[in-house]
């Protein structure tokens, strides 16, 4: 005789359901320069067509459950099967606090509607171009100086990139190290990339706002380049709201006008990073 075993209930509180990503890419890599500075890459969705130099918005689900989002600038080029992004990290920040924790294999939210000002489409042909960076405003031009196109439309590229400390440049630097040996575009480059890298408060070969360089010429004599010229330089601009103001203050003292999208001129500034 079979002896039944009696079945008990037990009773569990439901798991609360994951919710699903929207515009879900996955996290291919990262990798951290600093205590304060990050990178990572993504899944690049099918449909994603974009201009070196644009941004995006991406992002983390929120406490609330609802996306919590922000402005990112694209990395990588446009013919990259990837997106790469840069990133500061704060501590109590909404979405950098829970960002930088990312992991390979991890999901993150993109919203696949490129936008912005730092695109070739918005400069005249010119002989020269400028790219005036500070922090982590270095992420569109780490796009366009991987892009053939900007070497196409221009004989000299002049990558500046200022920074408080020495490892903050780290990132910039390995970038363009690493495209002399790059099988798309180093030949293309062929001596054409400047890399102007300055420090504000940690002791560097170069030191100094890059404001004061322009102003005292010594990034012309630094590099052996004429100085500001409205018909054969252009410039784009990515970094603090004072930055922006005070190198704009710079350029069109020197006769240069900013332009857009719709109408190019000399010089162009992205505004969607400053408060």
């Amino acid at each position: 005789m079979n002896e039944q075993v009696p079945v008990t209930e037990t009773s569990a509180t439901p798991a609360k359901p994951v919710k699903a990503l929207p515009n879900a890419q996955t996290v291919t890599a990262v990798k951290h320069w600093t205590d304060r500075l990050f990178s990572f890459r993504v899944t690049r969705p099918d449909s994603l067509r974009f201009r070196s130099g644009e941004f995006v918005m991406i992002g983390l689900m929120g406490d609330n459950d609802k996306p919590l989002l922000r402005a990112y600038s694209i990395a990588s080029p446009s013919w990259d099967e990837e997106l790469e992004f840069y990133s500061i990290k704060v501590q109590d920040g909404p979405l950098t606090s829970k960002l930088q924790h990312l992991k390979v294999g991890d999901e993150i939210i993109l919203r696949p509607k490129p936008v912005g000002t730092l695109v070739h489409d918005a400069l005249l042909p010119g002989k020269r171009v400028y790219f005036f960076a500070t922090g982590t405003g270095i992420a569109p031009f780490a796009s366009l100086i991987r892009d053939p196109e900007t070497y196409e439309k221009f004989d000299e590229v002049i990558l500046t990139h200022t920074c408080r400390e020495v490892a903050d440049l780290e990132y910039g630097r390995q970038l363009v190290e690493s495209l002399e040996n790059d099988p798309l575009i180093g030949e293309i480059i062929d001596g054409k990339l400047k890399y102007y890298p300055t420090t504000t408060r940690e002791e560097s070969p170069v030191m100094g706002r890059i404001t004061d360089h322009l102003k005292s010429g010594e990034i012309f004599e630094r590099l052996g380049i004429p100085a500001l010229d409205p018909e054969t330089d252009r410039a784009m601009i990515c970094g603090s709201m004072g930055l922006n103001k005070d190198i704009t203050a710079i350029l069109e003292e020197a006769g240069m006008r900013e332009g857009a999208n719709s109408e190019p001129k000399e010089f162009v500034v992205e505004k969607a990073f400053v408060g």
